[in-house]
């Protein structure tokens, strides 16, 4: 009774307190995990602050990374950013990868092809790759290299791109291998210049050992290789006193100097004297080379016997000749200068510098009087410097002495005087003068109008009929005036006043060129003279002038009489192409009667009368044919451009008329041969002339031809001009045929003794050939052949 009563008494007692625990527990188990999950997200904060904080540094990196990324997505389609749309130029940004290349800017369409197909392979089998491509309209050069992008990137199939601008890069590349190409060119260049040249060169290490030889220094030693030489140590100096052949090289060495001496040396078994150069270089090596001076001693050995011989020679000489030294002091002088200037033998052993010589002179009263004589002095002092090649001067001394003077400024800087005692010389000249005198008075009486100009154009003698021929007043010749202004006082009296020039230009030409030469003068009071300019033997020109007015007046009648004879030939002209067009009238009734016979209109005719009916017509038309080339002759001679231009081909042309020969050439069982060039192209001009041209070739190429003879037509051109070609290897020519064989009035006939006849064709082939701007040609050997070669332009004269 006891536990019954016990036991409803617990249960009620725990059931209001245990809601409010449970309540609790599961309060508490709620703030547990708020806490727990305020921790995680605080953390969580912390954590993405942190990421974004290293998101922010990494776009700042990348933003100010020397490369850019570009990712290339499956479909094609790009995603970079703004700063490398800026690298490529390219505005608005491309959205896939051919959008890469515009007309201007972007990359090329090579470049573009490059990179497709890089990313091509790097999506299909990721193999990377890098390539540098150039930016269109500016100089940017970019390196970009490419790779499948990471699967942590999660655009999987894209490529992922780094572009580097590569500018600065390419262009100090570039730079460096020009440089490169530059030192290797002048390293090879420098290299084959000491192998090929003609003397001896070496290179020796820095412990003096030969290192390099030329092939010189090969030969010289007579070595077999330059690796013989060095492996040997072959020497091309032989061993003397001064210390062996090194000690030129430890002297350059030591003193870092080059250096050089002269000694000699046995050079394929001959004794030479050589000069040695030793040059220290940088690397501590000497480069060392040798001149053989052989000849160069010898020359001046011969120099020197040359300069004893030479001043031996000048003491034989009548003219005084001292010469001076760069420091202007003698050097020396002959025995006329002593003899000239009284220059005592003992007073020159010192050697007196060129002042103290004018001074001695003058003791002498050797030189001319001058006011100013220290004045004068120093300008002849600068002859020593003087740029002319030569001085001269003419010193007049008292006593009547005259000296020519002649100063050479010497290439060492010293100077060489000449003087020469012209005395008597100007004494003859005197009387030269008093010659000239007497000669002109004989000159008075000729018939001719005769002057006599000097070699500096000037008059000297002239006749009387000379001044009166020209008009001019005997006091204008006294003053012996050039030719020029003669000829420009004789103008006016001419007909034409700017052939005065001739007068001066033929006197020019005898006196200074020594030619003789004339021509015709007319005056203005209707005279006309003959001129002519003779050089004579003194250096002076005769200029002579004979009245030829009868002859030309004779002269006039003639040309009178030719162009009389001229205007006959017109009229021959014009009454044979009347006469042509005469007798076509009667052709025309007498073809039209022999047709009508042969068609029936006059009854049936026997076969006889058949033969002459044709034989009449055949006639006919062979007679038309020669009315027509009259005509044409005639008509055509003012060799004006063809009537009608059009544009013709040439090929097609020849065809049609050789066709036309066909019964021609098999009726005589003749190879006839056409050959077309595609070069034949087309010509402007007239195709019937064109056509005539290229009949009466083959006509006349086919007379003279007996039976199984050959005959060749060929055409072919260049772009300027197009060419037809007729030759034949018949009998040839004859040359009186040849030279007639485009004359229109040559004889025409039948063929002679194997000779073909002469008729209009050819005549008329050149007249046609010529309206058309082009040429003709004919050439012809007995028993050879012939060939006619005609050349037209492109252009017909009138269209050119």
């Amino acid at each position: 009774m006891s536990q019954s009563a016990t036991g409803p008494t617990f249960g009620p007692a725990l059931g209001p307190t245990l809601g409010p625990i449970i309540a609790g527990v599961a309060l508490a188990v709620l703030v547990v995990i708020a806490g727990w999950a305020l921790f995680i997200g605080l953390r969580a904060r912390a954590a993405s602050a942190a990421l974004e904080a290293d998101h922010d540094q990494l776009a700042i990196l990348l933003a100010s990374s020397p490369a850019l990324s570009m990712i290339v997505r499956p479909d094609g389609r790009l995603s970079l950013p703004d700063r490398l749309t800026d690298w490529f130029g390219l505005f608005p940004p491309p959205h896939d990868l051919a959008d890469l290349a515009r007309d201007d800017s972007g990359l090329a369409a090579s470049d573009l092809a490059g990179l497709t197909a890089d990313v091509d392979a790097a999506q299909k089998s990721a193999r990377p790759f890098s390539r540098s491509v150039r930016v269109q309209g500016s100089a940017k050069v970019l390196l970009l290299k490419g790779q499948r992008a990471p699967q942590a990137m999660n655009v999987g199939g894209s490529v992922l791109i780094w572009a580097f601008d590569a500018t600065d890069s390419e262009a100090e590349i570039a730079r460096l291998a020009s440089a490169e190409a530059r030192i290797t060119e002048a390293f090879q260049a420098l290299t084959g210049l000491i192998e090929a040249a003609p003397m001896p060169m070496w290179y020796r290490g820095p412990d003096l050992r030969l290192a390099m030889a030329n092939s010189a220094y090969v030969q010289a030693v007579e070595g077999r290789d330059a690796e013989d030489v060095i492996a040997r140590g072959v020497e091309l100096i032989e061993e003397t006193g001064g210390g062996g052949p090194l000690a030129n090289a430890i002297a350059a060495r030591d003193t870092q100097r080059p250096k050089s001496q002269a000694v000699p040396a046995t050079i394929l078994g001959a004794r030479r004297m050589l000069r040695v150069f030793d040059v220290p270089l940088p690397t501590g090596g000497i480069a060392g080379f040798a001149i053989d001076i052989e000849e160069l001693e010898q020359a001046h050995s011969v120099i020197k016997r040359f300069a004893e011989a030479q001043r031996a020679m000048l003491d034989q000489l009548s003219a005084g000749v001292v010469q001076f030294a760069a420091d202007r002091t003698l050097a020396f002088c002959n025995q006329p200068f002593r003899r000239l200037f009284a220059m005592r033998p003992e007073w020159l052993v010192d050697r007196p510098e060129f002042d103290r010589v004018l001074e001695r002179m003058r003791e002498a009263s050797r030189l001319p009087e001058v006011r100013d004589f220290p004045g004068w002095k120093a300008e002849r002092r600068e002859w020593f410097a003087a740029a002319e090649s030569q001085i001269e001067e003419n010193w007049l001394l008292p006593g009547g002495v005259h000296l020519r003077v002649v100063a050479q400024p010497l290439p060492d800087g010293g100077l060489l005087l000449i003087f020469e005692d012209r005395t008597e010389q100007i004494q003859l000249a005197s009387a030269r003068d008093t010659l000239l005198r007497v000669r002109t008075a004989t000159f008075d009486n000729l018939f001719e109008a005769l002057g006599v100009f000097a070699a500096d154009g000037r008059l000297q003698l002239w006749n009387n009929r000379f001044r009166l021929t020209l008009g001019f007043e005997e006091e204008f010749l006294a003053q012996h005036p050039r030719v020029d202004v003669l000829a420009k006082a004789a103008a006016p009296k001419l007909a034409s006043a700017g052939k005065a020039v001739l007068i001066s230009d033929l006197v020019r030409s005898a006196t200074v060129e020594r030619l003789q030469r004339g021509g015709n003068l007319a005056f203005a009071d209707g005279r006309h003279f003959e001129f002519a300019a003779v050089p004579l033997p003194d250096g002076n020109a005769l200029f002579t002038m004979l009245d030829i007015t009868d002859s030309h007046k004779i002269e006039i009648a003639l040309r009178d009489r030719n162009e009389a004879l001229e205007a006959a030939d017109r009229v021959k002209t014009n009454f044979v192409a009347n006469m042509s067009y005469e007798l076509r009238t009667p052709l025309t009734s007498i073809s039209g009667f022999a047709e009508m016979l042969q068609g029936g209109y006059a009854g049936d005719l026997p076969p006889a009368a058949i033969d002459y009916v044709t034989a009449i017509m055949e006639s006919v038309e062979r007679l038309g044919g020669l009315v027509d080339d009259v005509l044409d002759l005639t008509q055509n001679d003012d060799r004006g451009s063809p009537p009608a231009t059009v544009e013709v081909d040439l090929g097609e042309l020849a065809r049609e008329v050789a066709a036309k020969l066909d019964t021609v050439v098999s009726a005589r069982k003749l190879d006839f041969a056409i050959e077309i060039a595609p070069s034949a192209g087309k010509v402007m001009g007239d195709p019937r002339r064109l056509g005539q041209v290229i009949d009466n070739l083959l006509r006349h190429a086919i007379s003279g031809m007996p039976e199984g003879g050959r005959v060749l037509l060929h055409a072919d051109g260049t772009a300027a001009s197009a060419r037809i070609v007729v030759s034949d290897n018949g009998r040839g020519m004859s040359e009186k045929a040849i030279a007639r064989a485009f004359d229109r009035f040559a004889e025409p006939g039948i063929t002679r003794n194997g000779e073909r006849a002469l008729g209009l064709g050819l005549p008329l082939a050149k007249q046609f050939v010529e309206a058309h701007g082009g040429t003709i040609a004919l050439i012809s050997e007995r028993g050879q052949g012939t060939l006619i070669t005609v050349d037209l332009p492109r252009q017909s004269p009138g269209k050119a």
